[in-house]
Formats: structure tokens, C-alpha cells, sequence
């Protein structure tokens, strides 16, 4: 595909596939490989069923092929991310990763995507991290000071993969700092719920926060337009309970509705996180990976 950019996915759960497909759709971006760790997994008889190349040796195999793609999406854990990092510095590629690794620079794109321009490795946090966010970024600009910012997420059992399960200490740890760090609060807490219950629940997630000197009438003019702009890649993140204001207090919830890639409909953690992860392929075109930074931005989100 000419002056596309060639992108390759480790991982083969959920997150991976659900994220191929929109790989696939996109005029911008060119699907060279889709690797994971075993023959027989469902995710990789999926990529097969596209016509994708495949293979079950992970990161062995973009090593032997390095020259062949310009961008790799981490689909895999926080745990693998640090092991896979050291393959894709190595080789000067762009890393996106989708686990809560940490390592990498922190981006919501909404909020500081044009920042991290000479980035080499961006981290998404996570799904409630980019769920949340967005609200978090409309709120600081509403106060003098946010002084506790708390996230509870709730999503279906069925779009919580092994990942996930596997990394909900990372998830916590991740997301809490994400939280401080793009609020500016010194206190911070993240919850995520994994709702067993049929029919599925659609994510949900929903912001307490204690601040200083807010002004409630910038806080919903921010929190609107900022929205609309998340609706720009995540068409399903939906505003369902509007600023509620008392004393120095804010609850704000916004419930996020996937767009069915490969799972359904309810799985919007998925979708929101993926979406953020090929908005940002898609506006990084390669031309000069020798202006990529090794450096993570330390920067303070206003």
C-alpha cells in the first residue's frame, strides 16, 4: 500500500484481533504481520481467515523480518512489553503498546498526541485510562487545583481477556499514575469491575474528584468539547451523567459503546483503547526514524 504506513501486531487475544480489523479498514495504515506464541489459538486462525501473515514465534519472527514493518503494535502484557521493548529499540521501530507496561511516554490522543511527535515508544495506560482521561484533562483546566481524583470502570467478563485478568495490579498501578499525572493531584485512585452478569454491561466509567476553586460552567463547556473530540475516533464514548457539582466535589461518568470489530458492541474498553492505538499509527508517518527520541517526555499536561 503506497504511502502507508507498515504495521505489525504482537498479541493474539482480543485486544490483537479487535485491533487487526481496524488495522485492516484503515486506507492509512498497511497490515504486514499479526504474530502471537501458538499455532492453535483462535486469534491467530482469525488473522489467517483475513489473509494476514502470520506466525507463532512473537517477537523472534518481527526480529527475522525487522525491515518489513515500521510500527508494532504491543497487544501482549506489561510482563512481555519489557521484554519485546528491548527487540523494537534495537531496531529503531515504533512501539505502541497496549499493555500497562509503563515505560513508554503516556498518551491520550485527545489530550497530547501532538507532543509526543518524536516519541519511539508511546504507552495507551489503559482502557479506563482512556476512558477517563479525557475527563480528567476538562476538569484541571475547570480548577486551580485538583486535590483527589478517583476512576472506577466497569466492564463485561467476556471482553476482560487473559491479559487483562493476568494484569490488574499493572492496571491499578498505571492507571493511578496517569491519573496524577495528567490531573496534577498528588492522591489518586482506579478500580476496575469485571461484570459477570448477562446480558453484558457496556463499559461504563465514572470520575469522583475533589478540587479547588472550580468553575462548574467551564467544566461543562470543557467536559462537552472534549467529548466531541473523543468522538472523532470512539464514535461510541457517550457522556451519561453530566457534571454533578457539590461543594468542592465532581462526579462525571461516560459510558463507551464499541463499534464491533470483533467483539460486540459492549466490549467498548476494547474499542477505545484500539482506536486510540491506530489513531496514532495512522498520524505518524514514517519518514525519518532517526528523529525518534529515547528519551520519555516528562512534560506536565495542562
Amino acid at each position: 500500500m503506497k504511502n502507508s504506513n507498515r504495521v505489525a501486531i504482537i498479541g493474539t487475544g482480543s485486544i490483537g484481533i479487535d485491533l487487526m480489523y481496524k488495522a485492516l479498514r484503515s486506507n492509512k495504515l498497511d497490515l504486514r504481520f499479526v504474530v502471537g506464541r501458538r499455532d492453535d489459538s483462535p486469534g491467530i486462525r482469525e488473522a489467517l481467515k483475513q489473509g494476514v501473515v502470520v506466525s507463532s514465534r512473537g517477537v523472534e519472527f518481527l526480529e527475522e523480518n525487522f525491515n518489513d514493518f515500521d510500527i508494532v503494535f504491543d497487544a501482549t502484557s506489561a510482563e512481555s512489553h519489557l521484554e519485546n521493548e528491548k527487540i523494537f529499540k534495537k531496531y529503531n521501530k515504533l512501539a505502541i503498546d497496549l499493555t500497562p507496561a509503563k515505560i513508554g511516554d503516556l498518551c491520550v490522543p485527545v489530550i497530547n498526541l501532538s507532543s509526543l511527535e518524536k516519541s519511539r515508544n508511546i504507552n495507551l495506560i489503559t482502557c479506563g485510562g482512556q476512558a477517563s482521561l479525557p475527563l480528567v484533562h476538562a476538569l484541571r483546566k475547570s480548577c486551580k487545583k485538583v486535590n483527589y481524583v478517583e476512576v472506577i470502570s466497569s466492564i463485561s467478563s467476556d471482553s476482560a481477556g487473559l491479559a487483562t485478568r493476568e494484569n490488574l495490579n499493572e492496571y491499578v498501578t498505571t492507571t493511578e499514575f496517569a491519573l496524577r499525572r495528567f490531573s496534577g493531584s498528588d492522591v489518586s485512585k482506579a478500580i476496575l469491575n469485571i461484570n459477570p452478569a448477562i446480558p453484558q454491561v457496556c463499559m461504563q466509567t465514572t470520575l469522583y474528584a475533589n478540587c479547588s476553586r472550580l468553575d462548574k460552567e467551564a467544566l461543562e463547556r470543557y467536559t462537552k468539547k472534549i467529548i466531541q473530540s473523543v468522538k472523532q475516533y470512539v464514535p461510541g464514548y457517550n457522556l451519561v451523567l453530566e457534571p454533578l457539582v457539590k461543594d468542592e466535589s465532581v462526579t462525571v461518568a461516560v459510558q463507551v459503546h464499541g463499534s464491533g470489530d470483533y467483539l460486540p458492541g459492549h466490549a467498548g474498553n476494547l474499542d477505545i483503547i484500539n482506536s486510540a492505538a491506530i489513531v496514532i499509527a495512522e498520524r505518524r508517518y514514517i519518514i525519518d526514524k532517526s528523529s525518534f527520541s529515547s528519551e520519555t517526555h516528562e512534560e506536565e499536561y495542562a
